[in-house]
């Protein structure tokens, strides 16, 4: 087992490894950059470094002063978290030249499911269902056209190297082919240096389902069943749960086999994620696998028992999966809620909900600094019920309790959304927002200014 680990990360994931590490008996080594200099995970490591100014590109995004920092003060592994370096494949290259472990999968497998139209192609060459599409990559407005006569309207433009929502546009005809394509390139290479783009047919409103796996050295794949991420705002996820309210049981099958099928051709070691789109006919199609542990991976941890975080180190260290990994049986509800920050400024007052079945992560507390310089997740709730309608309910309560005084967040939202008739019979899908939010914006509204008068 490692005796020391360097946490590649900030905030609420950053927090989650250092507590798996401690109760490991894992010694532990924070890097913040200035403008986290009074975080908590730099409070609660075993030792901390500031690595750069506020910005991420001069901080968490230099690899090569995170590898400095493990080598100097006797780090064995880096754990990278979620975001910043976590699905680099030339950070987990650099760690391997160093010596250092990267708790994760081998470079070349981020390398090779990073680039989302080499990784669907390789899932439609083992036969797991993709959606119907480029083959190549399209680079220019006339090789978009060509592929888009093909397959018809409506059409979803995406990033190769994409992800978290950045490059991707939907065109609905001719017209605004165009001007969506050449938007999603432009955003493309801005966010990720590169500007290779694909086309597949658009499914729309369809669920959004993800299957978490384990993988270790030796061959044994393991699904831990599916998490339901279709409620999204600007195509990032801000509620999820398990088991999604849509699938029969042998659609749970299916996806199952097929996620563990994308994992044993994808040569998938650690923890990682298989993620598909279901259509109104519960034909489900492969859109990406995430090789990195999820924001949403608590709710998986609650209905498995199984610890997401501890299987990660233990598969780095070279073990065999838990044989508490092989007997999961589900047997509860569980939900998350993201409580994201809609504006920058201090926490004048906090008060997390507590109770049974309700669990929190969250990095903030009374009077720490919110800045403008990383993702906005403040706070994650996550209940359990022996139902979904019991965790519906405990979710609601646990939105009650919270209390956060000197930023504005998305509390409210998350709140009034329990409550919508298609939420809580489950018949939601990725349109939820779009179709939902301007109602429960003018009930926000509408409370507010009641209480003014």
């Amino acid at each position: 087992m490692f005796k020391r680990i360097l946490v590649a990360a900030r905030g609420e994931i950053a927090l989650r490894i250092i507590r798996c590490c401690r109760e490991m008996d894992i010694e532990t080594v924070a890097v913040y950059s200035k403008a986290d200099r009074r975080s908590l995970h730099a409070a609660v490591a075993t030792a901390s470094v500031c690595i750069g100014p506020s910005q991420a590109s001069e901080s968490y995004l230099r690899g090569e002063v995170l590898i400095e920092v493990a080598l100097k003060t006797g780090c064995e592994a880096i754990h990278p978290g979620y975001g910043f370096l976590s699905e680099n494949p030339e950070f987990a290259k650099m760690c391997e030249k160093s010596g250092l472990v990267f708790i994760g999968p081998p470079s070349d497998v981020i390398s090779r499911m990073g680039d989302k139209l080499a990784a669907r192609n390789l899932m439609k060459s083992c036969g797991v269902p993709v959606v119907n599409g480029s083959n190549t990559a399209v680079r220019d407005i006339k090789s978009a056209q060509k592929t888009v006569n093909e397959i018809g309207y409506p059409v979803l433009i995406k990033a190769s190297a994409g992800g978290g929502g950045k490059g991707m546009r939907v065109a609905n005809d001719v017209t605004q082919l165009t001007e969506s394509f050449e938007t999603a390139m432009a955003e493309a290479k801005a966010a990720f240096g590169n500007g290779d783009m694909y086309i597949e047919k658009y499914i729309e409103d369809p669920h959004h389902i993800e299957i978490q796996i384990l993988a270790d050295r030796y061959g044994n794949i393991v699904s831990l069943g599916e998490r339901d991420c279709s409620i999204q705002k600007n195509n990032q996820k801000i509620f999820e749960e398990t088991p999604s309210p849509l699938p029969d049981e042998d659609l749970r099958k299916r996806m199952n086999d097929a996620a563990i099928k994308a994992a044993a051709v994808s040569e998938y070691v650690g923890a990682g994620t298989v993620e598909f789109i279901v259509d109104g006919s519960k034909n489900f199609y492969f859109i990406e696998m995430n090789t990195r542990i999820q924001v949403e991976h608590p709710v998986t941890e609650e209905t498995s028992g199984v610890d997401l975080i501890r299987e990660q180190i233990r598969i780095a260290c070279g073990m065999k999966l838990g044989s508490d990994v092989h007997e999961v049986m589900h047997k509860k509800h569980a939900m998350e809620c993201r409580i994201n920050a809609l504006s920058s400024g201090t926490v004048k007052f906090l008060h997390f909900p507590a109770g049974y079945g309700v669990r929190i992560e969250s990095h903030i507390y009374n009077g720490c600094e919110i800045v403008p310089y990383y993702d906005p997740l403040l706070v994650k709730v996550i209940v359990t019920g022996n139902t979904r309608l019991e965790a519906i309910r405990r979710m609601r309560r646990a939105l009650e309790e919270l209390v956060i005084e000197g930023i504005e967040t998305n509390r409210e939202f998350m709140h009034l959304m329990l409550y919508t008739p298609d939420f809580v019979r489950g018949r939601y899908s990725t349109g939820f927002y779009e179709k939902e939010h301007l109602k429960i914006d003018e009930m926000i509204r509408s409370a507010a200014e009641t209480l003014k008068n």
